[in-house]
């Protein structure tokens, strides 16, 4: 079986960010949490560029974002990036219980109103926040 590289696996990313439905991606740093780029969602310092490494908060603000709109659904993206490092934290402990030599390779976590792939890369987590479908 052949191996996912991270050439690869940025390839596949790229072409999911593409696909309808899909509101924000996040490419958050594996060791720090550190936002490494981020489209859809805005940083909640007003000074911060989208395409920068930004540090992902470890506090949630309350203010929500969403393309530059307030709304109560999304949070700001170092808000998502704390989340998902804390998630993807907790699954690879939980991966770990079943078998110390395997991991996690994809996450999807669907939720009522969005739907979260996360995809590990020996470097980053890669995630695209998107619709959920209607049931």
């Amino acid at each position: 079986m052949a191996q996912n590289t991270p050439e690869a696996t940025l390839s596949q990313f790229t072409r999911l960010s593409q696909k309808p439905g899909v509101q924000s991606t996040l490419i958050i740093s594996r060791d720090t949490g550190a936002i490494v780029r981020t489209s859809g969602l805005i940083s909640s310092s007003a000074s911060a560029n989208p395409n920068s490494t930004l540090p992902a908060s470890l506090e949630t603000t309350g203010e929500n974002y969403s393309n530059g709109r307030k709304e109560s659904s999304m949070h700001s993206a170092e808000d998502v990036a704390s989340m998902v490092w804390s998630f993807m934290s907790a699954a690879g402990k939980f991966v770990e219980g079943f078998d110390k030599e395997d991991e996690v390779k994809l996450l999807r976590l669907r939720m009522k109103k969005n739907e979260l792939v996360i995809m590990p890369d020996p470097k980053f987590f890669m995630v695209l926040i998107h619709d959920t479908p209607p049931a």
